[in-house]
């Protein structure tokens, strides 16, 4: 018997067109195999593969791989590529690649991780996301635009290094560089404020950072102790760039309420169009807080804490120096045009007088000594991150990829939405 079908652009006997639906009826059955072992049963089926619904589905499971549908396919995806991964896959890299060791941070979408790659040895910090709760707040945008930022630090010594970064279907995973000084914020709790001669340090290195920021026309937006890392000895890094906003011109605006409430600038608060000004205001909140011990205008009210942003003036204590305290006025100025920075951004502030005795070359090769050194040992050292963190059992799914994948709708919503997120360095400067 001979079945005739237009849509199939063929002939298909009986005995064909039984193999193909028997291997679609076994797909059913037996959902366990995994989707990457499905796909491939299809695609080295000739008949199979000329199906219109067979065509839609590899359409659907892998738009970016054409070749499978090639008379000699490709050879099986490694697991972390069951579903469409993105166009810059990272055949690279996958969670079994590496020892997770301890949970060293912890954010609204997964943990960071204290990670040794197994055939390098080299420690790394790995940031492990889950999909799920990133698409359940509707914060993938700001998950992608952490990446393509990531992708452009790497020419700046205080802002924290991307490796590499790959994705399994419910899981993204960002290879960063593993520094072990402690938070700021870890720094200050313990010490309750520095002396003027370390925040200028401190102030200038984190100063540096967001200026070449700018010069990429980023603004970074959550300028915080707590995402202020030092290093092994005691440099500034810059790290989670989440919040960052990308292409903002120097005359640019952008309108978005995001930040922490301690360091919003009184723009934000007002949901005025607001520019990388806001970063500055960010300093002035950080450097103020560092020499007083307690952000500007804090208060435990939160609404009492916003309406002093916006109305109470500035307060400085006289234990500061006049130049420390002009800084402080500028920076922490309510009008955004009158701030510094406002007209010449970095520039502003480093020919500030505050800086004066900051030579900015030796400053950016690291020619200077950070005038705290936090003595770790070595990465295993975790001395100043926080037991709560530390304490905490690695979970063992952070070290896999899904047994199995079904096509969901939510699996495929999650492939779209990250599309692009895995990236690879050339080869040649791969780890």
């Amino acid at each position: 018997m001979t079945v005739r079908t237009e849509a199939a652009r063929g002939t298909l006997t009986y005995s064909r067109m039984r193999g193909m639906v028997a291997i679609l009826i076994a797909f059913m059955k037996q959902r366990r195999m995994g989707l990457n072992d499905f796909i491939q049963k299809i695609a080295n089926n000739s008949y199979a593969c000329k199906h219109p619904e067979v065509q839609s589905i590899l359409k659907i499971s892998q738009p970016q791989e054409p070749e499978l549908l090639n008379a000699n396919p490709s050879p099986p995806p490694s697991p972390s590529q069951q579903i469409n991964l993105g166009p810059s896959s990272n055949p690279h890299a996958k969670p079994s690649d590496f020892h997770f060791l301890k949970v060293i941070g912890k954010g609204s979408f997964g943990k960071v991780l204290l990670a040794r790659h197994k055939a390098e040895e080299a420690f790394y910090a790995v940031k492990v996301l889950q999909k799920k709760a990133i698409l359940k707040k509707k914060e993938e945008k700001h998950i992608m635009s952490e990446r393509n930022v990531l992708l452009k630090n790497v020419k700046h010594p205080f802002l924290v290094g991307l490796h590499f970064s790959f994705q399994t279907a419910d899981k993204l995973y960002f290879v960063l560089d593993y520094i072990n000084g402690g938070e700021l914020f870890y720094h200050l709790q313990r010490e309750r404020c520095f002396l003027e001669p370390r925040a200028r340090f401190y102030a200038a290195e984190i100063a540096s950072a967001l200026g070449y920021l700018h010069s990429l026309n980023i603004v970074y937006r959550d300028l915080k102790p707590e995402n202020i890392l030092l290093d092994s000895q005691g440099h500034i890094v810059l790290t989670d760039f989440g919040l960052c906003k990308e292409n903002i011109e120097p005359n640019g605006t952008t309108s978005t309420f995001c930040g922490t409430p301690e360091y919003l600038a009184p723009e934000v608060l007002h949901k005025q169009p607001y520019d990388r000004t806001v970063d500055w205001w960010c300093l002035g909140a950080v450097l103020y807080e560092m020499l007083y011990g307690l952000p500007p205008f804090y208060s435990r009210n939160t609404a009492e804490m916003y309406d002093n942003i916006l109305n109470k003036p500035l307060q400085l204590k006289p234990n500061i120096t006049n130049s420390a305290r002009h800084l402080l006025e500028g920076l922490l100025q309510k009008d955004r045009t009158k701030r510094l920075g406002a007209q010449d951004d970095f520039m502003e502030i480093r020919n500030h007088v505050f800086f004066s005795v900051i030579n900015w070359d030796d400053l950016i090769n690291k020619k200077i000594t950070p005038p705290f050194n936090p003595n770790v040992s070595g990465p295993s050292d975790l001395r100043h991150f926080d037991p709560e963190f530390t304490e905490e059992p690695v979970p063992n799914s952070i070290g896999r990829s899904p047994d199995s994948i079904l096509l969901t709708a939510s699996v495929k919503e999650a492939a779209e939405a990250f599309l692009g997120f895995s990236y690879a360095p050339p080869v040649d400067s791969f780890l």
